[in-house]
């Protein structure tokens, strides 16, 4: 798309369309993908009946949905008629969706089979069509508004609207979706008392997409697999939007993205390009790559030198190239910070591999790099169009808050003037909220949240991600927490209870260990780890988590739910 035409949903449709009518659009893993041509005519038949259902311009449609290719199909139907979409995240519970659904004021939503009993005992004032996702027919809910008898009464004012719909449909009057017009409202979390509805507009997204290829190109011979939730701003613009916008195809899963569902997809598809979170790495390396690199005691001491274990590590990159089907060009990883370890691996693997940085509010990417340009635990330099500073800058460190402005950051959260106006200083920066630093070159260092640094006691900067980076390397430790209490740090650990059924047991570890062996265990941790940490950022004690850590749909652990435990 060139820089000349305009930055909307529409365009990039239409554009696609026109450049690649056969080429392979959205499809299913086991089957045949629609063409881009069959994409551009379902939206339409989709929007006709959103038409036919009263939706207009500025009207809230919800989705509601697992990853599918029609999800896209009605994410674009809603968008290109004018209308605004609102993703939720499947993994919301039935009292968070319905709270979404009242807070944005949704007038109809597409809904898949699983989610729909989240709807069953609802009843909603302004909700006038329920529509399956799978056959995109309108599904009877008792007791519901049957809007269209009830606007067929012409002195009504829904009749009007309605006869408005139809004369844009049949092209009487003009309905050209505009640039700066409301395209999706994304809510990054569902509960009542922390509701943030993110406005992004068509040239938010759109930027950030045309933006982003910039630095990595995509072309209509790219294949994706996505695995990420498409109801996330950092799916939906990189993982559909932008493959969309080039004519390249994307393959859905019609499972969960386990080990035995996704390597056989990616033996099949041999994707080019794909998109994850660092737990996702995380768990490929410690329960796949690691244990083979130190399965015997000789390897375990060769892994200790570092010019041995660069040669096992690119050893290893091979295999897991081919195991992501031997075609991948791009793996790009964001949503939070990737273990140290892990990305070590990546590197010395020589596996494509980039690390960005956004935020929903910011549609998503801020900062980002090529696989061949990477650096070292940075996200890469501020992407094309966009300016980044940090504020108040620590003299020595230079670490401060990360600030952001451009065309894709964000009209600000629905209905909320008061929380939109603390998060943007008086001159129109955007306050992410997290902390970093640029080096020499502008190369953007994330450091952690400025909610969850922690003031040392003689003033320093602690950042628990950093500590709790540490304490994942250890192959025990599955995933860590580290907060504060009375002026001390602790961690909460969970532990990697196969790797210690192997180490200590012949039955489980769990059943024959007792809670004095665990305390032990825990406690030679801590002696560990604060060997490798400034004095400053000493862990006071070590605290089993026995039950994985619930974590956002970006897999980053919910801290608040165990801080104050």
């Amino acid at each position: 798309m060139s820089t000349t035409e305009k930055l909307t949903l529409r365009a990039v449709l239409g554009k696609s369309t026109e450049l690649f009518p056969q080429r392979p659009s959205l499809g299913w893993v086991n089957e045949k993908p629609i063409t881009y041509s069959e994409l551009a005519e379902q939206v339409e038949l989709v929007s006709q009946f959103l038409h036919q259902e009263g939706i207009i311009v500025g009207d809230r449609v919800a989705i509601l949905s697992e990853n599918r290719p029609q999800w896209g199909i009605a994410y674009f139907a809603i968008t290109t008629m004018g209308a605004v979409a609102v993703p939720i995240l499947p993994e919301f519970r039935a009292n968070e969706v319905n709270h979404i659904l009242r807070h944005a004021g949704v007038k109809a939503i597409f809904i898949s089979k699983k989610q729909l009993e989240k709807l069953e005992e609802e009843q909603f004032d302004n909700l006038n069509a329920v529509i399956s996702i799978e056959e995109f027919n309108k599904i009877p809910r008792p007791g519901g508004k049957d809007l269209i008898k009830d606007v067929m009464s012409e002195g009504s004012k829904e009749f009007s609207r309605l006869k408005e719909a139809a004369l844009r449909l049949t092209r009487f009057l003009p309905s050209e979706v505009q640039e700066d017009d409301l395209a999706a409202i994304i809510y990054t979390s569902g509960t009542t008392g922390h509701s943030k509805g993110v406005m992004l507009t068509h040239k938010n997204l759109v930027f950030d997409a045309m933006a982003t290829l910039k630095i990595q190109n995509v072309t209509e011979k790219d294949r994706l697999l996505s695995i990420l939730p498409l109801s996330h701003t950092y799916e939906c613009t990189l993982g559909l939007i932008i493959p969309v916008s080039r004519g390249a195809s994307v393959y859905y899963l019609e499972k969960p993205p386990t080990a035995r569902v996704l390597i056989p997809a990616m033996a099949q598809i041999k994707p080019t390009m794909m998109l994850t979170v660092p737990l996702v790495m995380e768990k490929i390396f410690k329960a796949q790559i690691l244990p083979k690199l130190t399965r015997t005691r000789l390897l375990r001491s060769l892994y200790k030198i570092k010019t041995v274990r660069k040669r096992l590590h690119r050893i290893a990159g091979k295999k897991l190239m081919a195991m992501f089907g031997g075609k991948i060009h791009f793996l790009g990883i964001g949503g939070a910070a990737v273990a140290p370890e892990v990305e070590q691996f990546l590197l010395d693997a020589h596996f494509p591999y980039a690390i960005g940085y956004g935020l929903t509010e910011t549609s998503p990417l801020v900062a980002g790099i090529t696989p061949k340009n990477i650096r070292f635990r940075s996200t890469g330099p501020a992407i094309p169009g966009v300016e980044v500073k940090i504020d108040n800058p620590h003299p020595e460190t230079g670490e401060g808050e990360i600030l952001v402005k451009g065309p894709n950051v964000m009209r600000g959260y629905f209905n909320d003037p008061e929380r939109t106006k603390e998060v943007f200083t008086e001159d129109g920066w955007f306050r992410t909220g997290d902390l970093g630093l640029f080096d020499k070159d502008n190369y953007l260092y994330i450091k952690g949240r400025l909610k969850n640094m922690i003031l040392g006691p003689s003033g320093e900067n602690i950042y628990p991600e950093e500590i709790e980076s540490v304490i994942n390397e250890f192959n025990y430790v599955l995933e860590s927490l580290v907060f504060e209490q009375n002026r001390q740090l602790f961690a909460r650990v969970h532990l990697n209870y196969e790797e210690l059924d192997k180490q200590f047991a012949e039955k489980k570890f769990s059943e024959v260990q007792s809670e004095k062996q665990i305390v032990e265990l825990l406690e030679d941790l801590r002696q560990q780890v604060n060997l490798r940490v400034p004095a400053f950022c000493r862990i006071h004690k070590m605290i089993e988590q026995p039950s994985p850590f619930e974590k956002t749909p970006t897999q980053k652990i919910k801290r608040f739910l165990y801080v104050a435990m």
